[in-house]
């Protein structure tokens, strides 16, 4: 059994949801507005559950690709490096990319993304995250489509993790001890 005695719930799985059905159907209307195709990629591996039910909720043709980068390892805080573990499998030449996040903490992540892939010829480049928490940002990032602002705290779940713990909860949750994890 998944032991979540050390979590408080911050948001529930039908918050979760709801939002990310609002989320989609703001998606499709602006790209359906411009007649364009959004490339979704996703940041592995945070970012599967929320690309899963979000694309889903894109009324839309959409294609997906799949990129990894680590700058926590099994930390609760960012170190500040970039480290690309998994490159893209497809050209972003002339595509309208929509980078889909689980949490944007301190952006250095997204900053580092977004100019590689604006170099690699992607046509715009959009940032939807499910998180965002502003009182760690180091670096500004334009996220175009958020699902919730959190406070300064290590949240789990809905495809977070702590040491690659707790993804397949349902809600997000904050660790009342990451020590004890």
């Amino acid at each position: 059994m998944l032991d979540t005695a050390n979590l408080r719930i911050l948001i529930p799985a039908n918050e979760i949801s709801d939002r990310v059905l609002a989320l989609g159907a703001r998606i499709t209307a602006d790209y359906h507005a411009d007649g364009r195709v959004p490339h979704l990629i996703c940041v592995l591996k945070g970012g599967c559950m929320f690309l899963s039910d979000l694309m889903r909720a894109v009324n839309l043709p959409v294609t997906i690709d799949f990129i990894a980068v680590s700058s926590y390892g099994s930390e609760t805080t960012s170190s500040g490096e970039v480290r690309l573990t998994k490159d893209l499998d497809q050209s972003l030449d002339g595509r309208d990319v929509l980078f889909v996040e689980d949490i944007v903490d301190t952006g250095l992540t997204l900053s580092y993304l977004t100019d590689t892939f604006r170099r690699r010829g992607a046509r715009s480049v959009k940032i939807a995250a499910l998180l965002s928490k502003p009182a760690r940002r180091q670096i500004e990032v334009p996220i175009d489509y958020v699902g919730f602002e959190i406070p300064d705290e290590f949240v789990v779940g809905y495809g977070l993790d702590h040491a690659e713990r707790y993804r397949n909860l349902p809600f997000i949750g904050v660790v009342e001890n990451p020590t004890a994890v």
